[in-house]
């Protein structure tokens, strides 16, 4: 019951996450897209521009003030919940995910950090990363936005660096991501929003308002809007093991964010020409490289299973994968190196049977016997042969190639282990 309700807790905060982002990323792209394709030619007296726009089955005139019309209007729109939400859901769905079960998803295994001390770091980490952010757009950097970029881009990806020393492959991403978000919605809490309450207050007291706060929230909104696709990729990135599972995860994050941000910059500047029209195809590119070198690997050595069946000797499953704690135990040592397999010779499937079901039905079951699920995660089940053999290509990528399955490796499965099922895979996955 208690994995049942966790399951749901997670879906809804997910679910509230999902909504209120979207509405603050739609927000953020229609008033960035207004903002760039604005009419500013021979604007009427005290406009800046504006814009006529047919949507829905129906005509819109918008125009927007240099600075702010003589009287204040008696309905004024704000945009600053979604955003709040958003980040507010955000870090319940970290303290969901992660941090209720620190050792088990937010540590990588053998992290030398206790489960305290990851939650400690990871949140602190949000407000360390945006005092630092806010710093340096208050400093002389702020009047040099591309130089201020390229640091900003070298620092978080510094910071994705660091978090995947100490944190699972998962737990980074979603850190860096939280920190980005955590930047987005200071803007909007410390910059844009007293900088529009300013505006505000200043007409109803007949003021001319001080144009220097609307420009600096401007380039914040910029900011957020920039932000946006990176930030929108770590959120799927939990489904893509290639990417936060490989040893070098941070500089896949690295290569995306720059797709991300190239295709980004082509929509921010369309309307004024096509002279970004080469970011797509290089951010296509980008990603086709990136597929390539985050291919599985050939493997290097074929455990002798046929002549050596002693080879693989199964460790006593920790009570900690089937009841009570949920600290992964420390892995046994592994086993001697069987001697070479001659090339002819075929993995007993019943050998990768019995790691199956000592290593990975704990959780992927029609009856999990893990307090963490009350269902197989995901729907995937290794109870029979045809089971395992449907999911040979997902075993291959979670627990052979980038090895975030066991989560945690709380049943303690062993590099030998490993291999067999990657020479099984590799020899056509046969159950026969």
């Amino acid at each position: 019951m208690e994995a049942h309700l966790l399951e749901w807790l997670n879906l809804s905060v997910r679910w509230v996450h999902m909504i209120t982002g979207v509405a603050w990323i739609g927000a953020s792209f229609y008033f960035v897209w207004l903002e760039n394709n604005l009419n500013r030619v021979n604007p009427k007296n005290g406009l800046a521009g504006d814009l006529w726009a047919i949507h829905g089955g129906g005509i819109y005139h918008l125009e927007k003030y240099k600075l702010a019309p003589p009287t204040m209007p008696d309905n004024l729109h704000w945009f600053k919940w979604e955003a709040y939400f958003t980040w507010m859901s955000g870090v319940a769905l970290l303290c969901v995910v992660f941090y209720l079960n620190p050792t088990l998803y937010l540590l990588a295994p053998g992290s030398s950090l206790s489960g305290t001390e990851g939650v400690l770091l990871g949140i602190g980490s949000l407000f360390v990363g945006w005092f630092i952010y806010s710093f340096l757009c208050d400093s002389a950097l702020g009047k040099r936005p591309a130089l201020l970029g390229l640091i900003l881009f070298v620092l978080l990806i510094a910071a994705a660096y660091g978090f995947s020393k100490v944190f699972s492959g998962r737990g980074a991403y979603l850190h860096v991501g939280a920190v980005i978000g955590t930047i987005m919605v200071g803007n909007v809490f410390r910059i844009i929003m007293p900088a529009q309450r300013a505006l505000v207050a200043a007409i109803a007291e007949n003021r001319t308002p001080d144009p220097a706060l609307p420009a600096k929230g401007l380039l914040r909104s910029r900011h957020n809007n920039y932000f946006t696709l990176p930030v929108l990729f770590i959120m799927i990135s939990n489904h893509f093991p290639s990417t936060y599972g490989s040893q070098y995860n941070w500089l896949i994050l690295a290569g995306i964010a720059v797709a991300a941000v190239l295709v980004r910059h082509y929509f921010n500047t369309r309307h004024n020409s096509q002279k970004y029209a080469w970011t797509l195809p290089v951010g296509a590119l980008a990603m086709i490289c990136l597929a390539y070198v985050t291919g599985p690997k050939p493997m290097a050595t074929t455990p002798d299973v046929a002549k050596a069946p002693a080879a693989i000797e199964y460790q006593p499953l920790p009570e900690t994968a089937l009841g009570g704690g949920l600290k992964p135990a420390v892995p046994a040592a592994p086993a001697p190196p069987a001697e070479p397999a001659p090339a002819q010779a075929s993995t007993d499937f019943g050998k990768v049977h019995s790691v199956i079901e000592e290593r990975c039905t704990v959780c992927h079951s029609a009856k999990p016997t893990s307090p963490l699920f009350s269902t197989a995660p995901a729907g995937v089940m290794f109870d029979t042969p045809t089971q395992i053999q449907q999911q040979a290509a997902r075993i291959q990528a979670q627990a052979v190639a980038s090895q975030i399955m066991p989560l945690g490796n709380i049943t303690q499965m062993t590099q030998q282990e490993r291999d067999l099922i990657g020479t099984w895979i590799n020899q056509g996955a046969r159950t026969n």
